[in-house]
């Protein structure tokens, strides 16, 4: 009988830390090009898009791993 990996607590609290340090470091990567940005050009509206930009494709990423993880855990 084989135990499959998301029914150990510890895998899926290390898969959801993991995700949230994903979506984390994709909002400072926008941050920081948004900033980059914006003293480039001089508009302080680069930062917020920035922001929004790294925010939306940090969920995007974590969505792909999840649906990565759950692939074939219907069985």
């Amino acid at each position: 009988m084989t135990k499959r990996k998301l029914d150990q607590p510890l895998v899926v609290a290390g898969l959801i830390g993991a995700m949230g340090v994903q979506v984390a470091i994709c909002i400072l990567i926008g941050y920081w090009l948004g900033t980059y940005v914006s003293d480039w050009t001089g508009s302080k509206g680069w930062i917020v898009g920035g922001v929004l930009t790294g925010l939306a494709f940090g969920i995007g990423s974590a969505i792909l791993v999840v649906l990565k993880v759950l692939e074939g855990s219907d069985e």
